[in-house]
């Protein structure tokens, strides 16, 4: 695997050694001492031409557990700002060393630009690019769902390798959702069952083509399929021309349409949980009572995806399968990160 660039290209085989590799990064974190050497001298660029909360700080905590020299840029304040372009900059970087580029960018298939241009010589991951891919969130929401419902303590007696027989709910904003496109490939490749619940104005075109079952009645997606998992989506509304958009006629439709709220979430099997990508909309696409609920883990995904992006950074730049917990130790370098 040279580059990370959709979730689609991702074998059963890759996606499964990436969340093993992943569990076992987070066993290291769960040490007095958290830093492992592995990349030490190594440089990760952070390339984000849009805002970025979570996955930013996620993968820079990422990069610095396993030592790696870590580089943010970002679009405002710098040159981009005065036009330059994405190939120059690219340039820039790969002139200072840049063994990785992590980019989040507006346009859609910007990554694989990059990846294919030459402009860089190191390793590229998909941060996010339009309403495309997002292939390290749907990879951190894979290893949510397998550690609550897959093997020991899960509701499915499975290897705990795979999602085989699970069946995961995608509720909200489809249509600009690159988190949705990238779950829905990966949860297939995984083995799992996935219905996208949505307005009709909010189902891409050519949906037919993914993967999945598609339903625009979420309380009957919630009384037939008995979900194992719930996944929200944030209604982007600054992808939308005004409030709403003309996607649906008010935000108090849209919840009572497809909001989780305290009766929906009593309506889930028991052992059924609550995913969220984030940042929430309180109030419209999920309410406080579901988003504070029990059955809510949308602040262990948070913290799942820095062992996923360590996972992938270390797949990506120290060269195999090899068993990363086994081997590196801890630093003695007790510093901040």
């Amino acid at each position: 695997m040279k580059h990370l660039l959709s979730a689609g290209d991702l074998t059963r085989d890759e996606a499964v050694l990436i969340l093993d590799t992943a569990g076992q990064m987070a066993a290291t974190q769960a040490r007095e001492i958290k830093k492992l050497p592995t990349l030490r001298g190594r440089t990760v660029v952070n390339l984000f031409f849009e805002d970025s909360t979570r996955t930013r700080i996620s993968f820079e905590t990422a990069a610095k557990r396993l030592s790696a020299d870590v580089i943010n840029f970002s679009a405002k304040g710098s040159s981009v700002s005065k036009g330059e372009s994405l190939k120059d900059t690219a340039l820039t970087l790969q002139a200072m060393g840049a063994d990785a580029v992590v980019i989040r960018h507006q346009a859609s298939g910007a990554p694989q630009t990059l990846a294919a241009s030459g402009w860089t010589h190191g390793a590229v991951v998909n941060a996010g690019d339009g309403t495309h891919q997002h292939p390290t969130q749907a990879l951190l929401d894979a290893y949510t769902l397998r550690r609550h419902l897959v093997g020991a303590g899960g509701t499915r007696d499975t290897t705990g390798r795979d999602l085989d027989g699970l069946h995961v709910a995608i509720v909200g904003d489809v249509l600009h959702s690159r988190v949705a496109r990238s779950n829905v490939q990966l949860l297939h490749t995984l083995g799992a069952q996935v219905t996208l619940v949505a307005p009709p104005t909010l189902v891409p075109v050519g949906v037919e083509a993914w993967p999945c079952d598609v339903s625009y009645r979420l309380d009957d997606v919630i009384a037939d399929g008995k979900p194992d998992a719930v996944m929200m989506l944030r209604v982007q509304r600054e992808r939308m021309s005004s409030a709403g958009g003309g996607f649906f006629p008010s935000p108090l439709e849209y919840t009572r349409g497809y909001g989780l709220d305290a009766r929906r979430l009593e309506a889930l099997p028991e052992h059924a949980i609550v995913l969220h990508p984030g940042p929430m909309n309180r109030g419209l696409e999920i309410s406080a009572d579901a988003a504070d609920s029990p059955r809510a883990v949308i602040v262990e995904q948070v913290a799942n995806g820095v062992a996923v992006r360590m996972a992938v950074l270390y797949l990506l730049l120290a060269g195999g399968p090899t068993t990363p917990a086994a081997t590196p130790q801890p630093t003695s370098n007790r510093s901040a990160e």
